[in-house]
């Protein structure tokens, strides 16, 4: 079974196509449980109209679905906080220029 950190890790190669950013840099994930076999993320987009919605949380899922010992992946999106621009890293910031 992975670790956080490794579904973390896993989640760094699911990019938001509009912005060129993966989704922990942006700070769309919100969490991240893991039992049994099975991986739960919560996670936000950045606007509740992002027309990537189904897009982006058939990658998060399929990302985790890939890791050895997960048999089960949920992608729960929620929208409590709401995403705000200084949930991203650095990086990120850095490289929308804020």
């Amino acid at each position: 079974m992975p670790t956080e950190q490794e579904v973390m890790e896993a989640l760094k190669k699911v990019f938001d196509p509009e912005l060129g950013i993966n989704v922990v840099d942006l700070g769309l994930i919100y969490g991240v449980e893991l039992k049994d076999g099975e991986a739960i993320v919560k996670m936000t987009l950045t606007t509740q109209g992002c027309p990537l919605h189904d897009s982006i949380g058939r990658g998060v899922e399929t990302a985790i679905k890939n890791l050895p010992g997960i048999r089960e992946a949920r992608v729960m999106m929620v929208w409590e906080p709401a995403w705000s621009p200084e949930r991203m890293s650095p990086a990120a910031r850095k490289q929308l220029g804020y």
